[in-house]
C-alpha cells in the first residue's frame, strides 16, 4: 500500500491539530522509511520479480526488522511514547502509535502472505489484495480520498501557499501512485533505497504545506488529556 499510507496521516489531523501534517505522514511511513535503511546496511533484502502480484514486481522475502508483525509493534510502541512524552500528551502518544501500527495492517491486506510474525518466523501473512488490480485501486484511493477530505474539513488555508501547497502534494501522490502500478518495475534495488529516501521529501512537504494552514477545531480541546 502506498497513498493509503497518506490518506490515515491525513484524516489523524483531526484527532491531534497540534502536530504537523509532517509528523502524522511519518508516522505512518515509518516501517517503509526504515525499510531503505534496512536494504541498504544489508541487514534485509529484496528480489524485482515482476508479476510477483497482479500490482507489486517485489519479491518481498526478507524484511522482518521492519515489517512482522512483533517489530511495527515495537517500532509503534516506541514511537508512540516518545511523542506522548514530547507532546505530554496521551492523545498524542497514542495517536502516533496507532498511525505507525496502521502500517502494518494496511499491508496485511494488500501483501500476498510474506509478512512474518517476528524475525526467525516461518508464519507468514498477508490477504493477499494486490492480486487485484482494481481492487487495489478502489480500496486505496477510496481511502485516500476519505483521508484527504477529513484533513481538508480539519483545516483551512491561512494564505494562497496553504491552499496550494496541499493540493499540489494530493495531486503528486496520485501522480507518483499511478505511476508505481502502471510503470514498469524499478531496474535494481538501488533505484527502491533511492525512492525509499525520496519519500521524506513528501513528509518535508507535508510539513510546509500544514505550516500554511490552521485547524478549524479548538486546539487545546483535543489535547488537554
Amino acid at each position: 500500500m502506498f497513498i493509503g499510507h497518506f490518506a490515515v496521516g491525513f484524516a489523524a489531523k483531526r484527532l491531534t491539530p497540534r502536530l504537523s501534517l509532517g509528523i502524522l505522514l511519518a508516522a505512518p511511513l515509518l516501517l517503509d522509511l526504515l525499510w531503505p535503511v534496512f536494504l541498504a546496511l544489508g541487514i534485509e533484502s529484496v528480489r524485482i520479480e515482476p508479476g510477483n502480484t497482479v500490482v507489486m514486481p517485489l519479491d518481498l522475502h526478507d524484511y522482518p526488522y521492519s515489517h512482522s508483525l512483533l517489530m511495527a509493534s515495537l517500532w509503534a510502541l516506541g514511537v508512540g511514547v516518545a511523542a506522548g512524552l514530547w507532546q505530554k500528551s496521551r492523545v498524542a502518544g497514542i495517536t502516533v502509535g496507532a498511525l505507525v501500527w496502521s502500517h502494518w495492517l494496511l499491508d496485511f491486506i494488500t501483501h500476498r502472505p510474506d509478512m512474518p510474525l517476528y524475525p526467525g518466523s516461518q508464519t507468514y501473512l498477508g490477504l493477499g489484495l494486490w492480486n487485484s488490480l482494481w481492487g487495489t485501486l478502489v480500496v486505496e484511493l477510496l481511502l485516500f480520498g476519505v483521508g484527504v477530505g477529513v484533513y481538508a474539513l480539519s483545516t483551512r488555508p491561512q494564505n494562497k501557499r496553504g491552499s496550494v501547497g496541499l493540493w499540489c502534494l494530493i495531486a503528486s501522490l496520485l501522480a507518483l501512485y499511478l505511476a508505481a502500478i502502471f510503470g514498469p518495475p524499478p531496474p535494481n534495488e538501488s533505484s527502491l533505497i533511492s525512492g525509499g529516501f525520496g519519500v521524506l521529501l513528501l513528509v518535508a512537504w507535508g510539513f510546509w504545506a500544514d505550516r500554511h494552514r490552521v485547524a478549524r477545531v479548538p486546539v487545546a480541546a483535543t489535547f488537554s488529556r
